[in-house]
């Protein structure tokens, strides 16, 4: 008798495992939908790409300077182009100015062509530095700069501070999702349609152009003006760009 049970055991063990792969087929049957509607139901989606742009205006300048020497040998223009370097970022210095950083340093020969033969005559050198300042300070600077010693002034761009700028980035994203939600909200009026949910976000980096920058020549006159003569920035735009994928 125990023989017997113990193999009747192991038999309906063994049918067991047989039929499972039935059971679980018929269970991932029951859960898909029932018809091709209801499949099609689950993608019906609307896509929408907001944009937003916030203006603010640009209260700092960025300046980039330096200074450029000639002269017959290469020492002598080293020294002096570092002498008159140290000046003005001396005078940088005492001004406050922000993020200052040396942007370039250079030493060539200069050449000179006679009969199609090459000659060294000289050499040149320069030293360039770039630094931020409020831009009602700028044109001030400038013509200090230029007495202490500054012979090049490359090229003037204004902008805003970080801190405006990182809340009109963020003030732009929230225009840029108001307007996909009032684009959609048309469209399914129209339609007829009830939205359901937001199934997808993507966020474009909301950013600041660059700004325009003043060459050389402008920089300049901008320079030999009247120190009391103000200097107006104007304005920079951050946009951003938002797009919704929401189902209905």
């Amino acid at each position: 008798m125990h023989r017997a049970a113990l193999s009747g055991s192991r038999f309906h063990a063994g049918n067991f495992w047989n039929i499972l792969p039935l059971v679980l087929l018929l269970v991932v049957t029951f859960v898909q939908p029932a018809s091709a509607e209801e499949k099609a139901q689950l993608w019906r989606t609307l896509t929408v790409s907001g944009r937003g742009t916030e203006s603010i205006p640009t209260t700092l300048s960025e300046v980039s300077l330096g200074v450029e020497i000639q002269g017959k040998t290469a020492q002598e223009v080293q020294q002096e182009a570092a002498r008159r370097s140290a000046a003005v970022v001396a005078l940088l210095k005492s001004r406050n100015v922000e993020k200052l950083q040396t942007t370039g340093i250079r030493l060539n020969p200069v050449y000179s062509y006679n009969n199609n033969v090459q000659r060294i005559t000289g050499y040149g050198a320069s030293n360039t530095v770039s630094f931020r300042i409020v831009t009602e300070k700028a044109g001030t600077l400038l013509d200090e700069a230029v007495k202490a010693g500054a012979t090049q002034i490359n090229g003037i761009s204004f902008i805003a501070s970080d801190e405006a700028i990182a809340a009109a980035r963020q003030q732009a994203l929230k225009e840029a999702t108001q307007d996909a939600r009032q684009q959609a909200d048309a469209v399914f009026s129209a339609l007829g349609f009830q939205p359901k949910e937001v199934v997808s976000i993507k966020v474009e980096n909301a950013s600041a152009p660059p700004p325009p920058v003043l060459y050389r020549e402008e920089a300049t006159k901008l320079a030999n003006q009247d120190a009391s003569t103000p200097v107006v920035g104007g304005e920079q735009q951050v946009e951003a760009s938002v797009t919704l994928q929401i189902s209905y």
